[in-house]
């Protein structure tokens, strides 16, 4: 009986003890349990847009080496429990995201090394080594058409054979890829996607991509569709939210912030956007920028938007070319609310190799990109091919884009004359006229007179754009093409035409052409069109009836790039790039001299703008 006693006492002891346990162990785990409701989920953005592949830099800022040691070093500091505590409850899980929102690549002299080396190109060799958790697609991926485009991701798998699972997704909602195989091959295997779920310290955030709208019209696309964008990019964020994301982030190109703002209050559930293609530089009071970049400011880190929801939603981008990273700081609740933007981090890294942020250029890229680029580039600047009277005026505003200047009539002009010396052997009309849009002149400087070299030919003149001859275009098409020329000169578009063969005159207040409906509003700002031989093509507005004009200008133009509205006329494209026809003007037809006489500064009055 004293036995059993004895272990009843003994059993009931150890349960008063066990309770006395739990009753401690939830007394210690409650402070704890509160601080996990209360803890925020740290999210670093790093962000760049446009990179264009200017992958050399400058002597003291920019260029991709360094660019790559940045984006190491934030990153390591993002992931770091001491690099920013939060702000607000306890320091929870955080994470970095890398992404690029598009325009990875652009035609020039270090474009064509890569070109020339081939599979994996060096771009793709330095994005790849940064290592992004996505790359948006911008416009300037399809300027050589899709097969380069599907080259370029593929350099990726190339360039690390064995790591294509750690390779970054090109994401765009909006482009439907199924009329170009090798691109739908890799749609197939998530290569290209419409967004990625990324998983930061078992947190999943959402990249949703977009491209613009107008690719057809500022690239070539070829047969990659385009959809609507808020339609596509809502439908990409339901999915995501359906498979419980809580946290989205919006990756665009869309060529401008301002046209981010506008869709944003469109499209639910975003929490963060991160704009590309406009290369705006958005600061705060204190950051430290490149010299004379304070001029270009055009706004706060970040600007702040709403969703359809309502909520606010920060914006960000930044000026392409690796010369700034930008870093957003974010806090997100346990519900996968934004609730703060950490203001004392956030804002534009600028790629420095000078005190007091400077950083060193990574070994690897240096090896692997920046040296070759360098050697290729070389070459071509020690390549002289002419020497110039004048400064040649290239930049787009003024410029370009807004009035006639002497390096766009140089351009038009060796246009004319390439198309005209192989215009017999491919069986075509000597053309009478060249057009030249202001947005394939892409040095954006001012030339100083003195040497000429291959290098800046390729500077001036750097996509894969071939001279092309439409013959046969009427009187009136002609008309239309130079009302779509001026239709946008306000807004510095690239569509701006630069001339040879013949003046026009144009009242810029006058009613501009409207692309979508040209019919009810076909323009009416050309006043006078006459051909360099007298003959009047438009008086006073009015077409005057006549023979047919046989034009030479890019294929770019000639499918309807800039929406050129040349209505799908047959053209014959003569084998020789627009690069290769303004260095052949320039040694052969003129001797190597490009004179004050024939390319005045200020121009000739071929263009003129009346009242």
């Amino acid at each position: 009986m004293g036995t059993t006693h004895s272990k009843v006492a003994a059993r009931r002891l150890w349960a008063l003890i066990l309770v006395l346990m739990m009753l401690a162990a939830v007394m210690a785990l409650s402070p704890a349990a509160e601080a996990d409701k209360d803890s925020t989920f740290t999210l670093t953005i790093l962000h760049h847009n446009d990179g264009e592949s200017q992958l050399l830099g400058e002597e003291e800022f920019g260029g991709v080496a360094r660019f790559r040691t940045l984006v190491k070093q934030l990153r390591r500091q993002g992931n770091d429990d001491d690099g920013y505590p939060s702000t607000i409850g306890s320091d929870g899980p955080r994470g970095v995201l890398v992404v690029s929102s598009g325009d990875n690549f652009l035609a020039g002299p270090e474009w064509n090394a890569s070109l020339a080396n081939g599979i994996p190109f060096y771009d793709a060799i330095a994005l790849d080594l940064i290592r992004y958790d996505a790359l948006t697609i911008g416009n300037h991926e399809f300027d050589f058409g899709p097969d380069v485009f599907e080259d370029f991701v593929r350099s990726f798998d190339a360039f690390r054979p064995y790591a294509w699972k750690m390779d970054p997704p090109f994401i765009s909602a909006n482009l439907d890829f199924s009329g170009e195989p090798g691109l739908q091959d890799l749609a197939d295997r998530q290569r290209i996607a419409a967004s990625t779920v990324v998983k930061k310290d078992g947190v999943a955030i959402g990249i949703v991509g977009g491209t613009t709208e107008t690719l057809p019209f500022v690239s070539s696309p070829r047969n990659v569709g385009v959809n609507d964008f808020v339609e596509a990019v809502q439908a990409e964020i339901d999915l995501l939210t359906l498979h419980g994301v809580k946290i989205i982030i919006l990756s665009s190109h869309l060529q401008g912030l301002n046209t981010d703002l506008e869709v944003l209050p469109m499209l639910h559930g975003v929490d963060i956007a991160i704009a590309g293609g406009g290369d705006e530089l958005l600061s705060n009071p204190g950051d430290l920028l490149i010299p004379g970049d304070e001029a270009i400011v055009q706004g706060s880190y970040p600007v702040w938007s709403e969703n359809a929801d309502g909520d606010p939603v920060p914006v960000v981008t930044g000026p392409g070319n690796y010369r700034y990273l930008g870093r957003l700081v974010a806090e997100f609740n346990r519900h996968g609310e934004l609730v703060f933007v950490n203001s004392a981090f956030s804002g534009p890294q600028r790629v420095s190799g000078v005190a007091p942020d400077a950083v060193a250029e990574n070994k690897k890229v240096l090896k692997k990109v920046v040296e070759p680029v360098s050697d290729f580039v070389a070459d071509l600047a020690a390549t002289v091919i002419g020497t110039s009277e004048v400064a040649l005026e290239g930049r787009r505003i003024p410029g370009v884009r807004t009035e006639e200047t002497n390096l766009g009539n140089l351009m038009a002009d060796s246009m004319l004359w390439q198309a005209s010396e192989l215009a017999g052997s491919f069986g075509v009309p000597v053309p009478d006229v060249s057009l030249q849009n202001g947005g394939g002149i892409r040095n954006d400087t001012l030339i100083p007179a003195g040497e000429i070299t291959e290098l800046t030919t390729f500077d001036i003149a750097p996509f894969s754009n071939f001279v092309s001859i439409v013959p046969d275009v009427s009187r009136d098409t002609f008309k239309a093409i130079l009302e779509n020329a001026v239709s946008q000169v306000e807004f510095v578009a690239g569509r701006f035409a630069q001339v040879g063969g013949f003046s026009f005159e144009y009242d810029p207040t006058g009613t501009p052409r409207d692309p979508a409906d040209p019919t009810t509003t076909p323009g009416n700002r050309v006043v006078t069109v006459t051909l360099d031989d007298g003959t009047p093509i438009v008086v006073a507005g009015a077409v005057v009836p006549g023979a047919d004009l046989t034009v030479a200008t890019i294929d770019f133009l000639a499918n309807g790039g800039d929406e050129y509205p040349f209505g799908g006329a047959p053209f014959t494209t003569i084998g020789v790039s627009y690069q290769q026809a303004l260095s052949f003007y320039i040694q052969d037809a003129l001797g190597g001299l490009i004179s004050a006489a024939d390319y005045p500064e200020g121009g000739e009055g071929r263009i003129v703008t009346v009242p």
